[in-house]
């Protein structure tokens, strides 16, 4: 039977910007009062999209820039909170990365309107 190597000399795992991202959009659509916004280029509407991140930093510290919809109305101060939390809870989690910032950006609050029967 083999002896595993030392830890130091394992190796080294890195998590990809594109990953963090992924993650931080995903946590940040599960939160409530966050909805989904249409997605529109040139007055041509390109379906629905969630939150959308961008990911900075150096080493295992990531600063994050996140652009959410919400629901309208809705209490912005407590959702805007309750959403760095989470967003910072699950990268912490699954990348093991310190989050040292994390700005938001709400771009729309949308109302929750029944679909017109044409």
């Amino acid at each position: 039977m083999t002896v595993p190597p030392e830890p130091e000399d394992r190796g080294t795992l890195t998590i990809a910007p594109a990953v963090v991202r992924k993650i931080a959009q995903h946590a940040a659509d599960q939160v409530d009062g966050t909805t989904r916004a249409e997605r529109r280029i040139a007055g041509l509407g390109l379906g629905k999209h969630g939150a959308s991140a961008k990911v900075g930093g150096e080493g295992n510290d990531v600063d994050l820039v996140l652009d959410v919809a919400l629901n309208y109305p809705a209490p912005v101060r407590r959702i805007v909170g309750d959403l760095r939390t989470r967003v910072a809870e699950e990268v912490e989690r699954i990348t093991s990365y310190r989050v040292r910032d994390i700005s938001v950006t709400v771009s729309a609050l949308l109302p929750d309107i029944a679909p017109r029967v044409r």
